[in-house]
C-alpha cells in the first residue's frame, strides 16, 4: 500500500469521525493535509521510504486532539499503519459491561451495560463508537443519544452516600465494582435474551461470578484486559462515561462548585475548598471518601 492508499484510508476514518480533511499536498518524502474537528485544527504527514509508510501526527499541536486522531486511526506516531494488533473472535450477540468513576474522587460510580447484535454492532463501529477514554466528553454525549437510541442497555449509578455506605460494608473496591458489574447484567438479561457477556478485567475473575444471581449464572461471561475493543464494551464505557459526567453537573449546579475529575493535586485543592466552604460532612455527598485525599483535607 503506498502513501496514496494510506491517505484515502486515513481520509475515510476520519470523515467517518466527523473530521473535516483538507488541503492536501506533496511534501519532501511525503505528502500532508489540514484536519480538523470543530473549532480545533492540525497538520497530519504521511512518509514513505525504503522501510515503508510512516505516519506522523506530531505537527497537531493540541494534546487531546492529537490522541483523538492517533486514535481512530489506531496507530502510535511513527509505527506503520498495517500493523497487526491481536484481535478476539467475540460473538455478535454480546452484552459489554463497563464503568466510569472509579479513578475519579468527586462524583459517582458509574456501570453500564450495552447488549449489541450483527446489526447494531457495525452501527455503532460506523458511527465513531470507541473506547471513551479515547474521546471527548462532547462526543461521548453524542455517541451515547445513540446507543440508547438503538441498543437494549442498563444502567447502575451509585451515588456518593450510597457508594460510601457501600465500600464501608464491603472494604474492598473490586467487589463493589463486582456487585456493581453484576446487578447491570441481572438487569439487562429481564431485557434480552444472550448468552454471552464481557467486561474489562478487575481483581479476581470469580468476584463478579459470586455476585450474580440465577439468570447471570447461566450466562458466559469472560472478563479480560482491554475489553473496550469490543463494541459493547466501548459503547457501554461511552454511556458509563456520559452518566458520570452528568452526575459530576448535578453536584455542581447543587452546590455552585467546580468539582475537577480525577484525583490530582487540584483535586486535592479544591476538596480543601470545598470542605472549607461546605463543612467536611459534606464531603460524604460529593467524594468517594476512602480515597487518600480525605485524608489530606
Amino acid at each position: 500500500m503506498d502513501k496514496e492508499s494510506y491517505f484515502d484510508l486515513i481520509r475515510q476514518h476520519l470523515e467517518a469521525n466527523g473530521f473535516t480533511v483538507d488541503n492536501k499536498r506533496e511534501i519532501k518524502y511525503g505528502i500532508q493535509f489540514e484536519i480538523a474537528l470543530g473549532q480545533q485544527k492540525g497538520t497530519f504527514r504521511i512518509y514513505e521510504g525504503k522501510k515503508g509508510i510512516r505516519l506522523d501526527s506530531s505537527q497537531i499541536r493540541q494534546d487531546d486532539l492529537r490522541a483523538i486522531v492517533d486514535s481512530i486511526i489506531n496507530n502510535p506516531v511513527g509505527e506503520n499503519i498495517g500493523k497487526e494488533s491481536k484481535t478476539f473472535k467475540d460473538p455478535n450477540r454480546i452484552i459489554g459491561i463497563d464503568e466510569s468513576g472509579k479513578g475519579d474522587y468527586f462524583g459517582p460510580l458509574v456501570i453500564a451495560g450495552v447488549y449489541t447484535d450483527e446489526i447494531t454492532g457495525p452501527e455503532l463501529q460506523y458511527a465513531g463508537v470507541t473506547d471513551s477514554k479515547k474521546i471527548s466528553d462532547v462526543k461521548s454525549h453524542d455517541l451515547a443519544i445513540l446507543i440508547r437510541e438503538i441498543c437494549p442497555y442498563d444502567i447502575v449509578i451509585i451515588e456518593n452516600e450510597r457508594y460510601n455506605d457501600l465500600y464501608e460494608s464491603i472494604k474492598n473496591l473490586n467487589k463493589l465494582l463486582a456487585w456493581g458489574h453484576a446487578r447491570v447484567l441481572e438487569n439487562l438479561l429481564e431485557k434480552v435474551d444472550c448468552d454471552h457477556a464481557l467486561s474489562d478485567q478487575f481483581g479476581r475473575p470469580e468476584l463478579i461470578q459470586k455476585a450474580l444471581m440465577t439468570k447471570g449464572r447461566q450466562i458466559q461471561l469472560e472478563q479480560r484486559p482491554k475489553a473496550e475493543e469490543n463494541i459493547a464494551v466501548a459503547a457501554a464505557s461511552i454511556l458509563a462515561r456520559d452518566e458520570f459526567v452528568s452526575g459530576i453537573n448535578r453536584l455542581e449546579s447543587k452546590f455552585g462548585f467546580s468539582f475537577p475529575k480525577g484525583a490530582s493535586s487540584n483535586v486535592v485543592k479544591a476538596a480543601k475548598d470545598f470542605a472549607e466552604q461546605f463543612g467536611k460532612e459534606s464531603m460524604n455527598q460529593v467524594a468517594k471518601l476512602h480515597f487518600k485525599i480525605t485524608n489530606q483535607i
